[in-house]
């Protein structure tokens, strides 16, 4: 991630069980590359989801970097 997105760190979050929103049972990480200052934790969402072309090339810079190892 920090090497991909050249972020100062890296913060996990998982959500488990019904509380969690989680219907199925399943190992889910979500990953945040982190930069100073970014307020993630203090911050409102955004509304709605990413499309997946706005997912894209994110998605392509961590395959070509998992890929080249």
């Amino acid at each position: 991630m920090r090497a991909t997105y050249g972020c100062d760190g890296v913060s996990t979050r998982r959500h488990n069980e019904p509380a969690g929103n989680q219907d199925v049972w399943h190992l889910h990480v979500h990953v945040f590359p982190r930069y100073a200052g970014d307020a993630l934790c203090t911050s409102a969402p955004l509304p709605g989801y990413a499309t997946a072309a706005q997912r894209k090339p994110y998605a392509a810079r961590l395959r070509t970097y998992f890929q080249a190892l």
